[in-house]
């Protein structure tokens, strides 16, 4: 795996959830890392964000779908506005984690060589044998249901990862 930093090792660590339009997959991420940083007392140390690969939905909400299960889950997606990854991201973050393949090598493609191992498979720190989370955009509510269990395990896994 890429180069692991730890709250051992830094004072903060900022961690950047990249899908394609940044309002479905990348958002949910954002919105359950960041309940459960808070949760550990940790939101002064970890930062969150999340961008899309493509400018499709820059500035808009996230997918009310997403927002709905979100809710239903006790997670808060509302502060959460989509934008596109900039080349300063890959200096700026710690990880920079794509939802799929396709996003990771959409952001291999850009980044800086110097900063390459920042980049992962999101899915890499879950246990759950996928590495790809599934685009929910043109699917229905389950789609949206499954995003959130895969999402939930890959925050879980990462965080202990970072915490460790």
């Amino acid at each position: 795996m890429n180069q692991i930093n730890t709250l051992k090792n830094k004072e903060k660590i900022k961690i950047l959830f990249v899908c394609m339009g940044n309002i479905c997959r990348s958002p949910t991420a954002d919105a359950v890392m960041t309940a459960m940083v808070k949760q550990r007392g940790l939101d002064k140390q970890i930062i969150i964000d999340s961008a899309g690969t493509h400018a499709y939905h820059v500035g808009e909400m996230s997918d009310r779908r997403s927002a709905q299960v979100a809710r239903q889950r006790g997670y808060d997606m509302d502060y959460i506005r989509a934008r596109k990854v900039t080349l300063s991201d890959f200096e700026e973050f710690d990880y920079i984690l794509a939802m799929d393949e396709d996003n990771y090598q959409i952001l291999m493609d850009l980044c800086p060589d110097e900063h390459c191992h920042k980049v992962a498979k999101f899915l890499s720190y879950s246990n759950t044998g996928q590495n790809n989370v599934p685009d929910p955009y043109y699917g229905g509510s389950q789609g949206f249901e499954k995003v959130f269990d895969l999402v939930e395990k890959g925050c879980q896994g990462l965080l202990d990862k970072i915490l460790n």
